[in-house]
């Protein structure tokens, strides 16, 4: 059919945006679940929520902005 959709079916859904900083936090559009390593699963219904890459958080896994501060000077002879 000269007319018809390319793509028969239910409409796309909306997609959801991340992004990706460098040396900082992963920020995705919300709301979210958040799986972590353990199992445990943390809940944010805000719009976006920033998830830590550091590992320093102390709000794990959310970012606190920890990324920021100066880290300590590695030990001579590690």
């Amino acid at each position: 059919m000269p007319n018809a959709p390319e793509h028969a079916g239910p409409p796309p859904r909306r997609v959801t945006r991340v992004t990706v900083e460098r040396g900082g936090p992963v920020v995705v559009e919300g709301p979210v679940e958040v799986v972590t390593d353990d199992g445990s699963v943390a809940v944010s219904r805000r719009f976006a929520v920033a998830i830590c890459t550091c590992g320093r958080s102390a709000a794990y896994p959310w970012c606190d902005t920890s990324h920021r501060a100066p880290r300590p000077p590695a030990a001579e002879g590690r």
